[in-house]
């Protein structure tokens, strides 16, 4: 079976570092490089367009531009690319989110996905005025998305939970086709649900076999439920001609850390009450110290990223061979989707386009290859080097 390919939309900024704009504190190092301008991100759109990418995902947070919005203003700069909408059932209406999602379909030809965000941070969910625990944020989810589902099926929808209650919910027309609903969530509270509503369980880039374990528990509570749900993982990338050129790179990223950027990280990522984030700190230990290759945590991931970033914190680093070698390792246990992003992240697509993907074409994971025009080159096509 082959793989489907999505990019990321740096919504916060863009820039050559990993220290700038990171979800952990916005406020810590320099401004992006790159501001998130609608010019930008269109560039970034198109370029994960034209190399093959089947969709972008778009953060939610406090840090970032809004992804509902960002990305209906890129409807136009694109043809075919899907946008994977990150947003958080605890801070919408499920009516309200229903009938957006139906309008996003009118308008994009059928081109949303939808990421549903918890929210594993106590401290930003409060930000958006929500007070729920972590456990009854997750049953809130549950509720939120029986109501969006019956909401789709055309039929008026009356609900009296816990934490939600509509009655006589209806929208203008469902969304055709219905958006496939992504889900992440490591905790006993997440599985459940994520079993129950999901298509696509997104987990972050945790090494294989810790990935294989998850989606084991995953499939076995969905076909308890009758349901059958696919598997995706989020990672960022560092694809080179070569391996030394590639850790060469993320040497560069590390260069441009230093231990009180981390200690400051790391001191509020553990704070978070994310079971999945927590996983991620675990990984590394917040131990800038251990050098590049010290923060390799199975051939060819890199756990570096974590030190500084809140949410998905390894990358896939290594020639183009041995990145197509580590997504092929992924995929034979289970992972059909990959959500992938570099630093800048309109360089690092092309490198992963150009190289990586026709590898994993040449080894039957990938249908087809686009050609690229050179009009997208990166050097013809960014303003803000």
């Amino acid at each position: 079976m082959s793989v489907k390919l999505h990019w990321f939309l740096p919504t916060s900024g863009d820039g050559r570092t990993i220290v700038e704009r990171f979800h952990a504190n916005r406020s810590q190092g320099p401004s992006a490089q790159r501001d998130p301008d609608i010019d930008y991100l269109a560039q970034v759109a198109r370029a994960a367009e034209q190399i093959g990418f089947e969709g972008v995902l778009t953060p939610t947070g406090t840090w970032c531009e809004d992804a509902w919005l960002s990305t209906a203003a890129l409807i136009r700069e694109t043809s075919r690319l899907k946008f994977l909408v990150a947003f958080r059932p605890g801070v919408i209406s499920p009516t309200l989110a229903a009938q957006m999602a139906g309008t996003y379909q009118r308008i994009s030809g059928g081109r949303l996905l939808l990421n549903i965000v918890t929210g594993g941070d106590a401290v930003e969910q409060r930000r958006f005025g929500d007070w729920h625990d972590h456990d009854q944020r997750y049953a809130r989810t549950d509720e939120f998305l029986s109501i969006v589902r019956g909401i789709w099926s055309g039929q008026p929808v009356d609900f009296d939970g816990e934490h939600l209650k509509v009655a006589g919910a209806t929208s203008l027309a469902p969304p055709n086709p219905l958006p496939p609903l992504y889900f992440g969530g490591s905790s006993p509270a997440a599985l459940p649900v994520a079993a129950k509503h999901s298509d696509v369980y997104l987990t972050w880039g945790e090494p294989p076999a810790q990935v294989a374990e998850k989606i084991g528990k995953v499939r076995e509570l969905a076909r308890a439920q009758g349901r059958t749900v696919r598997f995706g993982v989020r990672l960022h990338t560092i694809s080179r001609d070569s391996s030394a050129e590639a850790w060469a790179e993320a040497q560069k990223l590390l260069d441009a850390l230093n231990p009180e950027q981390v200690a400051k990280a790391q001191q509020q990522l553990a704070a978070s009450e994310s079971v999945g984030q927590r996983r991620m700190v675990a990984l590394h230990g917040g131990a800038l110290d251990a050098g590049v290759r010290g923060l390799e945590i199975h051939p060819n991931l890199w756990a570096g990223i974590g030190l500084v970033r809140g949410g998905a914190g390894t990358a896939l680093v290594g020639s183009h061979e041995e990145v197509a070698d580590l997504i092929e390792e992924y995929h034979s246990h289970g992972v059909e989707e990959f959500v992938l992003s570099g630093y800048p992240h309109l360089e690092e697509a092309y490198w992963f386009g150009e190289g990586v993907r026709p590898e994993l074409a040449r080894r039957g994971l990938l249908d087809e290859v686009p050609v690229l025009r050179p009009s997208c080159h990166p050097e013809r096509n960014v303003s803000a080097l």
